[in-house]
């Protein structure tokens, strides 16, 4: 399996993913179990392909950010269905699957075709926790942003609630995903940590997130001002995770780091 049969494993899950989208909306008692059937089948569409791949370059298909945005698709739908099953937000599975679709239109657009080899820093046990781990706390964050806009527009503390629980998830998983890095890191450069610019960034998320962690549990009771600042503030630090992520490849003082991914 390759990149050139991407684009028929795509078509159909986005259609997989749409349909579940569209039978959130419906008016019938069963939908919830219709849609989160149809959105998982799209996974496992979507999985039959990764798994395909990772079998045909005989490594696991996290070297390039084309790379990155295969697995991000899959599970910002996966953080989809977990936001929609659990407190049945009918648009958001919408907006998951738009989501997921744009990433991988870009990857039929740019799939960033490498060869099958890896650096040396690059085989390691660590390589596939620390990234895995990361697009995971990625789409959970990401789902929490959501919550975070709809916020802005509609104060309700039910909405930070909710977004409270995906970014507890987010950060526990954003934590293990440093902390596998930092372990990758001494194994393959000797040291920890080496504030490069992804690791600056990386550092300035984690902090944000944490602090609005710690701004719930003291900053009560809510109104509706408040409830704005703190969607600004998961605004904010999705901003910076998206810079953590992708955003650094274009800045001229991490050209030499160890983390942009090949181009």
């Amino acid at each position: 399996m390759t990149w050139t049969h991407f684009i028929y494993f795509a078509v159909s899950a986005i259609l997989l993913f749409a349909a579940g989208s569209a039978v959130a909306f419906a008016p019938f008692k069963k939908k919830y179990v219709l849609a989160v059937s149809l959105c998982c089948l799209g996974l496992l569409v979507f999985a039959s392909f990764i798994a395909s791949l990772w079998i045909s370059l005989s490594r696991p298909p996290f070297k390039t950010l084309g790379e990155t945005r295969l697995w991000y698709s899959f599970f910002v739908m996966i953080a989809g269905i977990f936001t929609y099953a659990k407190w049945k937000y009918d648009w958001v599975l919408s907006f998951s699957t738009v989501l997921a679709a744009v990433f991988i239109i870009i990857n039929c657009v740019r799939p960033q075709i490498h060869d099958q080899t890896l650096m040396p820093a690059l085989q390691s046990a660590w390589f596939i926790p620390h990234v895995s781990v990361y697009m995971f706390s990625y789409a959970m964050l990401g789902a929490a942003s959501l919550l975070a806009v709809l916020a802005m527009f509609r104060p309700q503390e039910k909405l930070l609630q909710d977004a409270d629980t995906l970014i507890y998830i987010g950060l526990a998983f954003l934590t293990f995903g440093m902390l596998t890095g930092a372990i990758w890191a001494k194994q393959a450069w000797g040291h920890y940590w080496n504030w490069d610019p992804k690791e600056t960034w990386a550092a300035l998320t984690w902090l944000l997130y944490a602090l609005y962690i710690h701004l719930r549990l003291f900053v009560k009771p809510l109104d509706d001002k408040k409830i704005r600042l703190l969607g600004a503030l998961m605004i904010i630090a999705f901003a910076c995770l998206q810079m953590c992520w992708w955003g650094i490849n274009f800045l001229p003082s991490a050209q030499d780091s160890v983390h942009v991914y090949a181009k």
